[in-house]
């Protein structure tokens, strides 16, 4: 292990749970065990149904490593896991991406079962993404099931995945601010009051909202042994935890995302741009991600239907789409997925309120601000929606542009000229003269006070202007 290599840094979000724990050695991803955990670990990966996972890439790569050869990080057993290519969070998520990955871990926890083993932990943060792709990580969550106890993950599923889904599916109401706003999720108690009266009888709530509240209720003094003890005495078995699993999996599978209007949706061919305009934008994109080589990480900022995050992913290993809309998001998402496409991962933010950190300290969860350290940064019309939709200085736009490169990354933004048909819809709902500021010089002063501008060109309609610049250059 190089010098570089040989500090230890906790995971911040790996904490709750005493048996293991996650933290990083350079670019490693290492998990400590602790002395039962280690057990179970052994046991888990001599089981079938656990090696298969691994082959079909449902749950991410682990081997086990010497301590030895590691600086001393107080465990006595210790995995190594595949490197996740960005870390996001569930509600940076569209619908189809929470479902298919909740899918996942119900696929997991029905394999596991008759192999003898459960899953602990039920929570959403236990999924990542390779692209489209949704994998299972937090490996230290499996252990030996026991006749007669339910599925202790069962609460943290509902209020991470199955509740948001319900939201979306039953009332059309984005989940997104409902997870970033509570790192445990969505409490039964929230869910009761949103689906009264009929709204009962939608497919999964009387069960699982409901009647799990009034349980949860019922047995609020009793302890964790007590409840084992009743559902034992009550004939609980394996076998009906089974089928719990499946019957969920059959409803999740059933939820569909309620179909809305969305302006964007349809932006490739309402948005402006003229056949020659496209054509030229996609060759400067092209060019500026060809000279950067193999970026180990684009960011498409506003990526819409992801027309430049396919054009970035020729060069790219990992990229990132940010979009604000979900419906758009979930079609980027849907069409991604199909294609079986691994080196696109589409997400859910508004670049004017981008995730923030959250969790205990506000660390737990990292910030978008936090993750994103790209080498190249695609900011392609997205400017003008800041500076003039959502009243951002201009400064403080292209600050934050460039604090998601890396220093020496590269920055390719387009400038939309006041006089822009996009732009002279925005100020028509603003007051007069509140904008003086924003003009093609201005912005160029600006950019080239950050960055060394490589290249400029004017796109044929003469209303915009595209910039690759070097970052700190």
């Amino acid at each position: 292990m190089t010098t570089s290599d040989a500090r230890l840094r906790a995971e911040p979000g790996s904490f709750r749970d005493p048996a293991n724990r996650v933290f990083h050695a350079g670019d490693q991803v290492l998990r400590g065990l602790g002395r039962q955990a280690a057990a179970d670990w052994r046991a888990l990966s001599a089981a079938d149904f656990f090696t298969a996972l691994l082959a079909e890439g449902k749950v991410c790569g682990t081997t086990p490593v010497d301590p030895a050869t590691l600086p001393d990080t107080g465990w006595t057993t210790v995995l190594r896991h595949e490197r996740i290519p960005f870390v996001s969070h569930p509600y940076e998520w569209s619908f189809t991406m929470l479902q298919d990955a909740a899918l996942l871990h119900l696929e997991i926890l029905r394999r596991a079962l008759p192999a003898g083993f459960t899953l602990k932990d039920g929570s959403a943060y236990n999924l990542q993404w390779r692209g489209a792709g949704p994998v299972f990580i937090d490996v230290g969550s499996f252990e030996p099931a026991r006749d007669g106890e339910p599925w202790a993950g069962y609460r943290q599923f509902c209020q991470t995945l199955l509740y948001p889904l319900l939201l979306q599916a039953h009332l059309g109401l984005d989940f997104q601010p409902w997870l970033r706003a509570r790192v445990d999720g969505i409490e039964p108690d929230q869910m009761r009051r949103l689906f009264g009266g009929t709204r009962r009888l939608l497919p999964g709530v009387l069960t699982h909202v409901h009647l799990h509240g009034a349980m949860q209720a019922r047995n609020a003094r009793s302890s964790t042994a007590d409840v084992r003890a009743q559902l034992r005495a009550a004939g609980y078995s394996r076998d009906l935890a089974l089928a719990t699993v499946r019957g969920i999996e059959k409803l999740v599978r059933r939820l569909d995302r309620r179909a809305d209007g969305s302006h964007w949706v349809d932006y490739q061919r309402t948005c402006g741009y003229t056949a020659q305009d496209r054509a030229e934008k996609e060759r400067f994109v092209e060019a500026a991600l060809a000279v950067a080589g193999t970026p180990r990480l684009v960011l498409d900022l506003g990526a819409n239907d992801g027309r430049y995050a396919r054009i970035a992913a020729r060069h790219a290993a990992q990229v990132v789409a940010v979009e604000q809309d979900p419906a758009v998001v979930d079609t980027l998402y849907r069409a991604l997925r199909d294609a079986g496409e691994r080196r696109i991962l589409p997400l859910v933010m508004d670049l004017a309120d981008p995730s923030p950190g959250g969790g205990w300290r506000g660390v737990e969860r990292a910030s978008f601000a936090a993750r994103a350290r790209a080498d190249v940064v695609l900011a392609l019309a997205v400017v003008h929606h800041l500076a003039i939709g959502c009243n951002v200085p201009l400064p403080a736009v292209l600050d934050q542009l460039v604090a998601y490169a890396r220093p020496g990354g590269r920055l390719v933004v387009e400038f939309v000229h006041p006089e822009d048909a996009m732009a002279r819809r925005l100020l028509a709902n603003k007051p007069d003269g509140l904008f003086p500021r924003y003009r093609r010089e201005e912005f160029e002063r600006l950019l080239a006070a950050r960055c060394r501008i490589d290249r400029r060109t004017d796109l044929p309609s003469g209303t915009r202007t595209l910039y690759e610049a070097v970052v700190g250059g």
